[in-house]
């Protein structure tokens, strides 16, 4: 069975959490070790999630074989 991924939004929450604990400097060793981990698995996850993200947005900006490489806050401006 696959572990279904989590928002990456739900993971950036919970790496907050891990720097909070690990900042408070009351966790034992084991503890703390064991935040660590969790904290780089989280972060590797966010890492491939925004990696994955730009992948789509490229190819969505992909036009006649070339990309169309836009500043959004640009497209954005305009639009008001």
């Amino acid at each position: 069975m696959t572990k279904e991924k989590q928002p990456l939004e739900e993971d950036i929450k919970k790496l907050q959490k891990i720097v909070e604990d690990l900042s408070g400097g009351k966790l034992t060793l084991a503890e703390a070790l064991k935040k660590y981990e969790e904290g780089i698995k989280l972060a590797e996850n966010c890492s491939q999630t925004l990696q994955d993200a730009e992948r789509k947005v490229e190819s969505l900006m992909k036009k006649d074989g070339k990309f169309l490489l836009k500043d959004f806050s640009e497209d954005e401006e305009g639009k008001d």
